[in-house]
């Protein structure tokens, strides 16, 4: 009798743990899952926000509390046609790192970066695949062209490498849902040019 029973609850368990396997992304062949597009852009809406794609590539303006996100401009990255402030690379030298007031310019030991135009605009990311827009994400390539030069800090795409594919497309198909703004920021420049 207890041979039977202990032979009962090794199959149940046995028998739980394949349903349990079968039903998440771990039993999935392809590691992917079904999502309607509403479900793929809330989860990339959620994604963006934890991630706080916001902080780099949504300008600020100055509120009663100081730096606000400028929802009017929402991911389109550094401004069109603002002058990036005059740098003193002796500070980068000894160690620092700096950022214009709209936390979308930066400077430090690789020169200056600007933060990317993520809206579904065609400026943005309106025209890329989402094949262009995953080796950018998570392999850190400019545009997302293979042979592009690499992002430049602070974008972090060595965090995002780890995401899952559904994450990936969900952050893919929130930003393309999201109100084009026309934007081109400037190119790089090296640390000798500033």
């Amino acid at each position: 009798m207890k041979k039977q029973i202990l032979f009962i609850t090794v199959m149940a368990a046995a028998v739980a743990v394949v349903m349990f396997a079968c039903n998440t992304k771990a039993g999935n062949k392809k590691g992917e899952t079904d999502f309607t597009n509403k479900e793929l852009i809330e989860r990339g809406a959620y994604l963006v926000n934890i991630a706080v794609c916001d902080d780099c590539h949504t300008p600020k303006k100055m509120g009663p509390n100081g730096p606000e996100l400028d929802m009017e401009r929402r991911f389109s990255g550094y401004r069109q046609g603002v002058p990036f402030p005059k740098v003193d690379t002796n500070l980068i030298k000894e160690g620092w790192t700096l950022a214009n007031p709209e936390l979308t310019g930066w400077a430090g030991p690789w020169g200056a970066s600007f933060t990317a135009n993520i809206t579904s605009d065609e400026t943005g990311i309106g025209n890329w695949t989402f094949d262009q827009f995953k080796k950018a994400f998570q392999q850190g390539k400019w545009k997302g062209m293979d042979n592009g030069r690499p992002l430049m800090p602070p974008m972090p795409w060595q965090q995002y490498s780890n995401m899952t594919e559904d994450d990936v497309k969900a952050v893919f198909a929130f930003l393309k849902s999201t109100k084009p703004v026309k934007n081109v920021e400037p190119p790089i420049k090296p640390l000798s040019e500033l």
